[in-house]
């Protein structure tokens, strides 16, 4: 891991369970808990305030999360970040989806199990009750989500603490095949989340 660095003599902590990958940048005060998953080109900057991401979240391919020293940057257990958002001085709750390319700004607090949708911008001291479905530039509350609509978020977020698993038991730097080899195997849902594949 050559993208970890310590700063004002604070040093990132990583849980021996969560799987950070080797060109994600985490700076300082970053404390990472028990089955994260931090995918390529993330970028968790502890340089001006704490972030911490607590147990069985995830932050996923170019993400930058960064804060204030007022406020930690906090997302919560199950917490789900998808590709490309951008996290600044806010709290996520409990099992929350931020969507695609969406920012949540200084002091915003996401309700547990809400989704933010992809592309919003969640202003500054937004309160979000739980449950919520946001979307929108400025962000706005759409409505009230539905048990169902709950219960597929968990399922998108028990993939990735699964691919926290699979990339710390078989992830490997390689040199790649120059063609294909006969009877390639392909990725099973089985595999991706076996507790939930139904056939």
């Amino acid at each position: 891991m050559s993208h970890i660095y310590a700063i004002d003599g604070l040093v990132p902590v990583i849980h021996e369970t969560a799987f950070v990958h080797p060109t994600a940048v985490l700076i300082g005060d970053v404390i990472i808990g028990p089955g994260v998953y931090i995918g390529p080109l993330a970028s968790l900057r502890g340089d001006f305030g704490r972030i911490l991401m607590k147990e069985g979240s995830n932050i996923q391919d170019t993400c930058v999360i960064h804060g204030t020293p007022e406020q930690d940057t906090v997302v919560e257990v199950d917490g789900h970040i998808g590709h490309g958002a951008v996290l600044h001085g806010c709290t996520i709750g409990k099992n929350v989806l931020v969507g695609m390319n969406a920012v949540v700004m200084d002091q915003a607090d996401v309700g547990a199990n809400s989704i933010i949708g992809a592309m919003a911008f969640v202003k500054k001291g937004m309160l979000i009750p739980e449950r919520s479905l946001v979307a929108g530039a400025p962000a706005k509350i759409i409505k009230t989500l539905t048990d169902t609509e709950i219960d597929h978020k968990r399922l998108g977020t028990h993939m990735y603490q699964r691919l926290a698993q699979r990339s710390l038991a078989t992830m490997e730097k390689v040199t790649p095949l120059r063609q294909v080899e006969p009877n390639r195997p392909r990725l099973t849902p089985d595999m991706i989340y076996p507790d939930y594949y139904r056939p």
